[in-house]
């Protein structure tokens, strides 16, 4: 029982951590790169829609994406998308494509940038501590009903302390790379 309260508890924090990784990937860094548009969400036929699902997007070059709809009716609501998502860019639309200068980033906006490569990790971490509390409650509830014992809980803790924290420094690399990523100049 208390092994896979652990196992249950270690699945669920890596895919916080993956999950962390998903959002750290769309800050952009200066450098154009098709995941910057992961977070974007078309309006398509009214329904909301992942950019990549509606649309195919190619990197031409370092300083540009190309984002071109499947369905050419969808342009003025890719660019919309793309403003709204407050990026830092602005789409251009050429014909039935839509081109997405990439520019340099400037001191200010990149320090904004940090602050929330470091906010992604800190709600990824409020995260694993409450899958922590979680899994703590359902020990201590085992050893109220008699079903573990009270070394079993105390030892079911360590390891799920131990298990937060090695996620916690995965976290903690993360961002750091990230931000390394994005003051480089």
């Amino acid at each position: 029982m208390e092994n896979e309260i652990l196992a249950e508890s270690k699945l669920r924090m890596d895919k916080t951590v993956e999950s962390v990784k998903h959002e750290l990937s769309a800050i952009r860094t200066g450098k154009a790169t098709a995941s910057l548009l992961d977070t974007v969400k078309v309006d398509s036929y009214g329904t909301m829609s992942p950019l990549s699902q509606v649309a195919s997007i190619a990197v031409p070059d370092a300083h540009s994406l190309v984002v071109q709809p499947w369905d050419k009716s969808l342009v003025g609501e890719i660019v919309k998308a793309i403003q709204k998502q407050e990026l830092g860019l602005n789409p251009q639309v050429e014909g039935d494509i839509v081109r997405v200068p990439v520019p340099p980033l400037n001191e200010e906006r990149r320090r904004d940038l940090v602050k929330l490569a470091k906010k992604v990790a800190e709600d990824g971490k409020i995260s694993l501590r409450n899958i922590r509390r979680d899994a703590n409650d359902v020990l201590k509830k085992q050893e109220k009903s008699k079903d573990i014992t009270s070394d079993q809980m105390h030892d079911g803790m360590n390891e799920i302390q131990d298990i937060t924290d090695r996620h916690s420094t995965t976290l903690d690399s993360l961002v750091a790379s990230k931000e390394k990523e994005v003051m480089a100049v």
